[in-house]
């Protein structure tokens, strides 16, 4: 039977440390079912959700230590199951932009939560220069809503919080 293993990674961006992290689940017997890499700043991040047998994924929870700490990374496990498949509507994408302000993602995510609606991705990034934040959210609709209502709210609340918002009809699925 297969087990499934949460796998995240946090440290020094440094060429190599991705390749070693991979390597470590092949050579347990794990496979890489999903996996997103990041950077911030000066730091990378890496999340992977890995499935073997028992056997695999206790070599891999076994010797993940020793390798965090040859690379210097901060790492933490969390066994789980496998992706939850969900009777999906459609799948949209939010978007938005504007002067940078606190608050801004509180607001949004709060939108779809209040809402019940699942968020399956967020991506935000400011530009230093211009002090201009932009953003990406993902979601789908597990039940029948009225988008046309939905997308009503998110622009009142876009013009509520002077940013310039979009919501567009997606056809990849990130859940």
């Amino acid at each position: 039977m297969s087990q499934y293993l949460v796998l995240t990674a946090i440290g020094s961006d440094r060429t190599g440390c991705v390749s070693e992290l991979t390597k470590l689940a092949s050579e347990c017997g794990c496979n890489i079912s999903d996996s997103r890499m990041a950077i911030f700043g000066t730091e990378f991040t890496f999340i992977m959700l890995l499935n073997g047998d028992n056997r695999a994924i206790n070599k891999l929870e076994v010797r993940l230590p020793m390798v965090a700490h040859s690379l210097e990374l901060i790492t933490t496990m969390k066994r789980t199951s496998s992706h939850k498949t969900y009777k999906l509507v459609e799948h949209y994408q939010a978007e938005f932009t504007g002067i940078d302000q606190p608050g801004i993602l509180k607001d949004m995510t709060a939108f779809f939560s209040i809402r019940k609606i699942d968020i399956s991705s967020l991506k935000s990034e400011i530009t230093p220069e211009t002090n201009i934040m932009s953003a990406s959210i993902s979601f789908a609709l597990t039940q029948k809503i009225n988008i046309e209502d939905i997308e009503s709210d998110f622009f009142q609340l876009c013009e509520q919080i002077n940013i310039q918002g979009s919501i567009k009809k997606s056809s990849h699925n990130q859940m």
